[in-house]
C-alpha cells in the first residue's frame, strides 16, 4: 500500500515571521499617532491658523532719497564713497562756488553803496526840515515887517491930508508896505518850496529804502547759491548710486547720488483684497526674510494703502470696456519692523519675504502707537 502524504503544517493567524501582532501594532500606532496629529493640526488651525493671513509677495524698502543739485558748477570735492554710512548735515559734495561768491561780495557792496544813499537822503531830510523852519521863521518876520508897515501907513495918513506931514513921508511909508508885502510873497513861496522840497526829499528816502532792499535780497540769493554749492545729507542712512565724480559738470536736478535710509527700513507686504478685510494698524507680524533663513522677524501693521497697487499704476486698467476678466486685486501694506539693531544692519531694500500677520482683535503689537 502507498502511504499516505503528511499532512501541512497549520501557522496560527497572530503569528508573522515569528512575532505574533507587530505588524497590527506597528499599523495601531502609525494610525495613532496620524490622528494625534491630525487632531493637534486641526486644534492649531481653530485656534490660531485660521486667523493667519500669509503672503509671499512682500518686499522691504525704505524711502531713499536721490540729491541733486540746485545751481550749476563743476565738482570740486567728493567728500563720501560707495556704501558710506552718513549722518545728517554731513558734506557729500562740493560744487565750485567762486563765481557765486564773487556775486555775493558783489552784493554786499552793492548794499554798502545803498546804505549810504539812504543815509544821505536821511540826513538831507533833517536838513530840509531846519531849511521849513527857517523859511517859516523869515514868512513870520516879513508878516511882522508888513503888519508894522502897514500901520505906519494908516497912521500917517491922516496927518499928510491935514499937512501935518510931508506928502513924500507917506509916500515914503507906502512904498515900505508894498516892498513887506513883496517880502510876505517871497517868504511864502520859500515856503512851500521847501515844504514840497521835503515831499521829494522823502521820495528820495522811500527809493534809497527799496533799492537797499533789492540789495539785500540780491545778497541773500547770491548767498543761497554759494550754500548751495555745498550738499549735504538730509537723513541718517547709507550713501549709494554713486555717479558723481570729481570735475564733472553738474546741471540743477542732476541725480549725483542717493542716501537710503537703512536704520527706517520697512516692509510693503501685497495682500489680496480677499486677505484684508480683517487688517487693522497694529497687528503683529512674522516675517521670513529669504535672505536670514531660520530667522523669524518680527513687526506690525503701521498703515493699509487707500486703494490697490492698479489704480496707481502708470496705465490702471479700465475695466468698463471690451470683455472683462475678474483678477484678484492686491493692495499694498506697510509693515513696520521691531528688530535689533543687528539684524537691521542685514537688511536692505528690495529683499524678498513671507510675511504671516495675525488678524486676531488682542493681537495687536506694544509698538503700535
Amino acid at each position: 500500500m502507498t502511504a499516505a502524504p503528511p499532512s501541512p503544517q497549520v501557522i496560527p493567524e497572530n503569528t508573522v515571521n515569528g512575532q505574533p501582532g507587530k505588524a497590527r501594532r506597528v499599523l495601531l500606532t502609525l494610525v495613532a499617532v496620524a490622528l494625534l496629529t491630525g487632531l493637534a493640526w486641526a486644534a492649531w488651525w481653530w485656534l490660531a491658523g485660521r486667523f493667519i493671513e500669509t503672503t509671499d509677495n512682500a518686499y522691504l524698502q525704505a524711502d531713499s532719497i536721490s540729491l541733486a543739485p540746485k545751481i550749476s558748477g563743476y565738482v570740486s570735492q567728493v567728500l563720501v564713497a560707495d556704501n558710506q554710512n552718513v549722518k545728517r548735515g554731513d558734506v557729500l559734495v562740493r560744487l565750485d562756488a567762486r563765481k557765486y561768491q564773487a556775486i555775493s561780495d558783489e552784493a554786499s557792496a552793492t548794499i554798502a553803496a545803498r546804505s549810504a544813499d539812504l543815509a544821505k537822503a536821511e540826513a538831507d531830510l533833517v536838513q530840509q526840515d531846519s531849511t521849513i523852519a527857517e523859511a517859516r521863521a523869515q514868512l513870520q518876520g516879513a508878516q511882522a515887517d508888513a503888519r508894522h508897515a502897514q500901520t505906519e501907513v494908516a497912521r500917517y495918513t491922516p496927518l499928510a491930508r491935514s499937512g501935518a506931514e510931508p506928502e513924500e513921508r507917506l509916500a515914503q511909508l507906502n512904498n515900505q508896505l508894498d516892498q513887506a508885502r513883496s517880502t510876505v510873497a517871497a517868504k511864502q513861496a520859500a515856503l512851500r518850496s521847501s515844504q514840497t522840497r521835503y515831499g521829494t526829499l522823502q521820495a528820495q528816502l522811500k527809493q534809497a529804502q527799496a533799492q537797499l532792499g533789492v540789495a539785500k535780497a540780491s545778497e541773500a540769493q547770491s548767498q543761497l547759491d554759494v550754500d548751495d554749492a555745498v550738499i549735504l545729507s538730509p537723513i541718517d542712512g547709507r550713501v549709494a548710486d554713486r555717479g558723481v565724480r570729481v570735475g564733472q559738470y553738474a546741471q540743477p536736478g542732476t541725480r549725483l547720488l542717493t542716501v537710503v535710509p537703512v536704520n527706517s527700513i520697512y516692509l510693503t507686504a501685497n495682500y489680496k483684497e480677499t486677505q484684508i478685510g480683517d487688517m487693522r494698524p497694529g497687528q503683529t507680524a512674522i516675517i521670513h526674510v529669504d535672505a536670514l533663513p531660520g530667522h523669524d522677524l518680527h513687526g506690525h501693521i503701521d498703515s493699509l494703502a487707500p486703494g490697490t497697487g492698479a489704480q496707481f499704476a502708470l496705465l490702471p486698467p479700465s475695466n468698463a470696456t471690451g470683455n472683462f476678466t475678474k483678477i484678484v486685486q492686491r493692495v499694498p501694506v506697510r509693515i513696520l519692523l521691531d528688530v535689533s539693531d543687528d539684524i537691521r544692519l542685514a537688511l536692505v531694500p528690495g529683499l524678498s519675504a513671507t510675511v504671516e500677520v495675525d488678524i486676531r482683535p488682542h493681537k495687536v503689537s506694544p509698538n503700535h502707537g
